[in-house]
């Protein structure tokens, strides 16, 4: 289970302008090597975040409340940051704020808590690993760029590493778990996708972007929430403590630095960061309730961190 999702390649190499359907133009600017070095390890403390939502599910969540989980991680934070910046989306960007923000939130959340209850967090996990592989399917449609024999090995790679570290011989496997885990890898892997083709509009920053996509996931959590799960369950002191971590750490927090990756890091190479979460999901199951490590473990850690590191290379444009 990816929180990555809490999901980012770019349709034109840094440095480069990328033109929207609705004819504005928007800018990455010039990146130096140092500057792409520290934008990458922002990006990354987002999933590194995310992945504390196993041990936080598990241990401080009441059970069978998984939309209410996820409308507590991104409506308050959305609409504060809402009432800091008061300013709301206009013309196409009304429909393109709402697509994105159920695709990265609003249908991403209650997926993959849904996952994360019904199945082992190993097994959850490594559904949540392909988003990788479905990040480069997809960006052949909709960015035009072609999945090249390096972008699939390191996806591959990863997918194979998380599974050395999380799998366990007693997995067992739910169908329902399983599907919940593949629709919030493909949810997220799409909206990835389409942030990176549509940008920003004109003047927006990045932060405006993240207070409307965390207000319109919440808003299409709110019914559906209500209606399926009925009323909210009880909260003690433990599970207080655990949607504040998701809804400010894990939320706000992790999505700023999420989308400001997002619009300038290769989206495949943004894509492979998401196998942080289930990396450091593990560490903190050993760290925290005494999982052991076996040496098949630590072997898929050093194939997962090399899928990580060799996607971030195989994303960079070549230079003359």
């Amino acid at each position: 289970m990816t929180s990555t999702a809490l999901t980012t390649g770019p349709a034109a190499p840094t440095g480069t302008s990328t033109r929207t359907s609705t004819g504005s133009s928007t800018s990455n600017g010039t990146t130096s090597p140092a500057g792409t070095v520290g934008l990458t390890a922002l990006t990354a403390l987002a999933p590194a975040v995310w992945g504390t939502t196993y041990l936080v599910t598990t241990e401080l969540l009441p059970a069978g409340h998984p939309l209410f989980a996820g409308l507590l991680r991104a409506l308050p934070a959305g609409l504060l940051l809402l009432a800091v910046f008061r300013r709301l989306p206009h013309g196409v960007w009304w429909w393109r704020v709402l697509v994105l923000g159920a695709l990265n939130i609003g249908f991403f959340f209650p997926l993959l808590f849904a996952a994360a209850e019904r199945l082992p967090g190993g097994v959850a996990a490594t559904v949540g690993a392909i988003q990788p592989l479905l990040v480069v399917a997809l960006a052949l449609p909709l960015l035009g760029e072609r999945p090249t024999a390096a972008k699939v090995g390191w996806a591959l790679t990863g997918v194979a590493g998380v599974a050395l570290v999380v799998l366990g011989p007693t997995a067992s496997l739910d169908p329902v778990g399983l599907l919940a885990g593949a629709g919030g890898a493909l949810s997220m892997a799409a909206g990835v996708v389409l942030t990176r083709r549509w940008g920003r509009p004109e003047g927006v920053s990045s932060p405006v972007l993240v207070s409307w996509l965390l207000t319109a996931g919440g808003l299409v959590l709110l019914p559906t929430t209500f209606v399926v799960e009925g009323a909210p369950p009880a909260i003690d002191v433990p599970a207080a403590g655990g949607y504040l971590w998701l809804g400010v750490v894990g939320g706000l927090a992790a999505y700023l630095l999420w989308f400001r990756g997002l619009g300038s890091l290769p989206v495949t190479s943004t894509a492979l960061l998401g196998l942080l979460s289930p990396v450091v999901a593990a560490v903190l199951g050993w760290l925290v309730v005494g999982e052991s490590l076996r040496p098949l473990q630590l072997a898929g850690f050093a194939l997962a961190l090399a899928a990580i590191l060799g996607g971030q290379l195989a994303g960079r444009p070549r230079r003359g």
